[in-house]
């Protein structure tokens, strides 16, 4: 039993980190891609539906989607009716692995294998190589699942875990729990899934599977359910609306199983009925798939015209309150989480940059309505808020600057990247250049204040050319300046 366990665990490992090689070599060679997908989300969710589902193809991760969505809203690139209907593609676009599971390659899985890992070897490209281990990946995941099969066979003659087996499937109930659990443990229902096809492929004594349709598609519902707390982990510390995201997507998989649980047995006759025929224990892993991909369609399909009602139920579940202001040092949407993600980054760190600008332009105006006051107890009250205020936009620029860094130091960019990586270090050294301005002007103001009473109005003027900015000059030029970028 103890060999079963390892070799399961063994199994399992294999298929993760297969799983999440190619999904991270899928995203470094389709990056520039995601963003132009993306940046085709608009108002209509049908289409916001699609992206979701290709980028959830392309990725191999419904996960990553998701906290890719979260993110987003959390830094106001996207709606949150937006956002879910994204979730509802991403919940579609997830049952691709299930589907790629189903077809039996057992035969060839050590040719993607070596393939794969001579491609990533020997290729000098580094598109070459991320191809390369994109099979490589693809090859390990199969590896894990025949590995997971091969000490599970066992478990099919062992009367103890028959019974078992036996109370899953006959109470329902019981077998979304089990689901769940196992997603909640393992953090990727794709895992949970495979796990499920490979188990219930295998023969019990009467040559028919030992699990059967009916008693896997319960434990199917629960991986969905389970899969949410990734979402929900992704939001801790995340805007009102990125958690609402997050809501959604629970929403979405907690209605699906509520609804579906009670027509389990229909539903299992309705996907035998549309799946390939032959032996249970042959074609039960594509009925499992199918079911996984028919439960996803059914439910979009039901929510994309009650997208508003999704979004009334999230907003009651996680409604407003007025939130504290946030500290200018703290980054508006850069987000840890998504670093490694490099086109989404960048399109965040173009985001922080412009905020940064915008930061570092109302210094000109504070110090215009400082020039305005009348008596040196305001001045100087006015010329100590200026000081503190540069000294959050200084932080704010060592944010900015360590993620452009970290970014660098992931490795991954390519050379298009890199160059635009670069142009917005140049941007950001200018900018910060002119910040340090403002504050040098700052500690004069506020020595001069020290030694005399007040300062004049004409100075303003002097102060004006010393900077040689102006509002007018200003206004947008950081914008402009690093959209070029």
């Amino acid at each position: 039993m103890f060999q079963t366990i390892l070799g399961l665990l063994g199994g399992l490992a294999l298929f993760i980190f297969g799983m999440n090689l190619m999904s991270s070599s899928l995203q470094s060679v389709a990056g520039n891609k995601m963003k132009q997908i993306l940046g085709f989300l608009t108002k209509n969710p049908i289409l916001s539906v699609l992206a979701g589902a290709l980028c959830t193809a392309v990725l191999q991760s419904s996960s990553a989607t998701t906290v890719m969505a979260i993110s987003f809203v959390s830094a106001g690139l996207m709606t949150l009716p937006q956002a879910i209907s994204v979730i509802l593609g991403a919940n579609i676009g997830t049952t691709i692995t299930a589907q790629l599971l189903a077809f039996k390659i057992s035969d060839y899985i050590y040719v993607f294998v070596f393939l794969g890992f001579l491609l990533a070897f020997v290729a000098k490209s580094k598109k070459l190589k991320y191809w390369g281990e994109t099979i490589f990946g693809f090859g390990l995941l199969f590896v894990g699942i025949e590995t997971m099969g091969s000490v599970m066979k066992p478990l099919a003659y062992s009367a103890v875990f028959t019974d078992m087996i036996a109370k899953v499937a006959d109470i329902p109930v019981l077998g979304v729990g089990v689901g769940t659990l196992m997603t909640l443990v393992v953090q990727s229902s794709s895992a949970t899934i495979a796990v499920l096809q490979n188990f219930a492929s295998q023969a019990g004594a009467d040559g028919s599977s030992i699990l059967g349709l009916q008693g896997a598609i319960p434990i199917l519902l629960g991986d969905n359910i389970g899969t949410t707390i990734t979402a929900l982990i992704a939001c801790i510390g995340q805007s009102k609306n990125a958690k609402r995201t997050a809501v959604a997507h629970c929403t979405f998989n907690i209605s699906g199983c509520l609804l579906f649980i009670w027509f389990v047995k229909p539903y299992a006759k309705l996907i035998a009925y549309i799946s390939p025929r032959g032996d249970e224990v042959d074609v039960i892993s594509r009925q499992i798939a199918n079911a996984h991909t028919i439960f996803n369609i059914t439910m979009t399909l039901i929510w994309i015209p009650l997208i508003w009602l999704m979004v009334k139920i999230v907003m009651l579940i996680v409604p407003d309150k007025k939130e504290q202001t946030q500290s200018l040092r703290e980054p508006r949407y850069l987000n840890q989480k998504l670093v490694g993600q490099v086109t989404t980054a960048l399109h965040l760190t173009v985001k922080e940059i412009i905020h940064y600008g915008a930061s570092s332009q109302d210094l000109l105006q504070q110090f215009c309505d400082f020039l305005q006051e009348e008596t040196p107890k305001k001045q100087k009250k006015k010329i100590a808020q200026i000081i503190d205020r540069s000294s959050q936009i200084c932080g704010l620029h060592d944010s900015i600057v360590d993620y452009l860094t970290q970014m660098f130091s992931g490795g991954k960019l390519t050379e298009q990247q890199a160059s635009q990586t670069a142009g917005l270090m140049c941007v950001l050294g200018d900018m910060d250049r002119i910040n340090q301005q403002y504050r040098e002007i700052a500690m004069i103001m506020q020595s001069t204040l020290e030694k005399k009473n007040t300062i004049l109005k004409k100075h303003y003027r002097i102060f004006e050319m010393h900077c040689n900015l102006s509002p007018k000059f200003t206004n947008g030029y950081w914008g402009q300046c690093v959209e070029k970028k």
